[in-house]
């Protein structure tokens, strides 16, 4: 069909924007699925009310995983009782820690409220 048997490709680069994209969304994707075990460990170390004690976790499909460890006692927030904490996330070679805050639900369940990037400074 073409001349020497061979068609002559034209090669853009967009095929490797569109594959760093997917990347990245995979990427941010995963790490929302890595902090879904981090949540529900900080909700069961919450509950078990120590202090000052770590708890690991981990993501067995990806190997993320770190520790939860809550902070301080408890503290009322409007009819909430609730309980800070802070917890690692290591994932290959990045390292960082996160702030939460969990508060117990009107069904007796600790639930995380928030979890974000530890502000340093």
């Amino acid at each position: 069909m073409f001349p020497g048997g061979e068609a002559e490709v034209e090669h853009t680069g967009s095929a490797s924007v569109t594959n760093r994209r997917q990347a990245d969304i995979d990427n941010t994707a995963q790490s929302e699925v890595d902090l879904a075990y981090a949540r529900a460990v900080a909700s069961d170390a919450l509950a078990r009310g120590g202090r000052d004690i770590s708890t690991p976790w981990e993501n067995p499909h990806t190997g993320a995983g770190g520790n939860i460890t809550p902070l301080a006692a408890t503290y009322t927030e409007g009819t909430f009782t609730c309980r800070d904490f802070l917890a690692s996330y290591v994932r290959g070679e990045k390292q960082s820690w996160l702030e939460g805050e969990g508060c117990r639900s009107a069904r007796g369940r600790w639930e995380v409220r928030s979890l974000k990037p530890l502000k340093q400074g």
